[in-house]
């Protein structure tokens, strides 16, 4: 019994298969569904943090802070 169970669902499977081969083949699309299986949801983006905008005064301190880190490291390693 176990045999023709199996033999039965081959069937259904084959059947399936060219069904969607025969839409493939003709141009139509296939949507999800009807290919047999579930559609899966998207999940939804999460919102990045807002860049934080730096004033021309600001973006000058930090860079000569680098600059002088920058100088203290290549002093430190002669």
């Amino acid at each position: 019994m176990a045999i023709e169970s199996i033999l039965t669902q081959i069937d259904a499977e084959i059947a399936r298969l060219t069904h969607i081969r025969s839409l493939l083949s003709s141009g139509s699309e296939v949507s999800k569904k009807s290919a047999g299986t579930k559609a899966k949801k998207t999940p939804a983006k999460p919102k990045g943090k807002k860049r934080r905008v730096l004033s021309p005064e600001a973006r000058k301190r930090i860079a000569d802070a680098q600059r002088k880190r920058w100088a203290a490291q290549k002093a430190k390693s002669k």
